[in-house]
């Protein structure tokens, strides 16, 4: 299929998010929320200091410090200019700031891509129009809400909610680089299979995003833990984390997601007589999400395994999304006969 010039700022700003995501997921990874405790400068600084040495105390506000401290459940009296410089940590610091960074290139092509759906709108595509301006919004919404995550001392609620709505941009996305072109992308299945395999997608979507909700709280949970036994091995306290009914639920739910994955790909092999590189990235994200879940289980919560997990969730989402817009045209394309 030939893009458009539209689908290719799409597809730039989707690339964008994505990197993001995974940026985001590593500042979170790291505990690196506070790298920069204030916002929008880090330590009063346009470029954060590498050295405890660049800091000019002189000029930083200690008081929005102390109440980002209070917020964060620590004493306020405890943060003074020695504790500042006992705590900086560069390597937190520059993730942090990092993630500023690749929120640019995201605001600009988010930018791009609004002004150019004035396009799509005068072709008749008032969806296509409309998921570009909700992308603009969901941008500012994410950014306002990123400095409240930064502000609210990493609240966990604040956090989840911040990647679930940069999930749902990548989901207008996907709807933008589909629908800006005259004759949006559609799989080649039977009239007759098309509906069923919709149902069978969209439930597997809604699995999959349930899922990921359940594991948002066991992710709070786990951080929850950590604060509290500060200092104290895991294995200390990772039973109280095991026993909660989060977890639980989490653990259980994943092999419903792993059967009716089963069910999706015997389904599209009936239908289709094969998988196309959509079919198995999909099929491939769900049990790559299995073995990092077994790993963060079963062997700690490695970086690199909790990084890989949160991104490549954004994608199997995305992946369903398109998988089911593919299936939604040729079902529609069935129903006009």
């Amino acid at each position: 299929m030939k893009w458009t010039l539209f689908q290719k700022i799409a597809l730039v700003t989707f690339i964008t998010v994505e990197l993001l995501i995974f940026v985001g997921a590593s500042v979170r990874a790291s505990g690196s929320g506070l790298g920069c405790p204030d916002w929008p400068l880090c330590y009063g600084r346009l470029i954060p200091p590498t050295k405890v040495e660049d800091i000019d105390f002189d000029h930083l506000d200690l008081e929005k410090f102390r109440e980002k401290a209070a917020r964060h459940g620590r004493d306020p009296a405890s943060i003074t200019e020695e504790s500042l410089r006992a705590e900086f940590d560069a390597v937190s610091t520059w993730i942090e700031y990092f993630n500023r960074l690749t929120s640019m290139p995201v605001g600009l092509s988010v930018l791009v891509l609004f002004v150019a759906s004035f396009g799509q709108f005068k072709l008749r595509r008032p969806g296509v129009f409309a998921a570009a301006v909700a992308s603009l919004f969901l941008v500012l919404l994410n950014a306002w809400l990123g400095a409240q995550v930064v502000l609210s001392g990493l609240k966990p609620g604040i956090i989840t909610l911040h990647m679930a709505l940069a999930i749902l941009l990548q989901c207008m996305l996907v709807y933008t680089a589909w629908g800006g072109t005259s004759a949006p992308w559609r799989l080649k299945v039977e009239a007759s299979a098309a509906p069923g395999l919709f149902w069978v997608a969209s439930t597997l979507l809604g699995l999959v995003v349930l899922e990921g909700i359940l594991g948002s709280q066991v992710r709070e949970m786990t951080d929850e833990l950590s604060r509290i036994h500060q200092g104290e091995s895991r294995s200390d306290w990772v039973g109280e984390l095991e026993q909660s009914m989060s977890y639980i639920y989490h653990r259980s739910f994943s092999w419903v997601i792993v059967g009716w994955t089963l069910y999706f790909a015997w389904r599209v092999r009936r239908s289709m007589g094969g998988f196309g590189w959509l079919e198995l990235s999909i099929v491939g994200l769900v049990f790559a999400q299995m073995v990092l879940g077994i790993v963060l289980a079963h062997v700690g919560i490695v970086r690199t395994a909790q990084v890989l997990h949160i991104g490549l969730s954004s994608l199997l989402v995305s992946g369903l999304f398109l998988w089911i817009l593919g299936v939604w045209r040729a079902r529609s394309a069935s129903a006009r006969g």
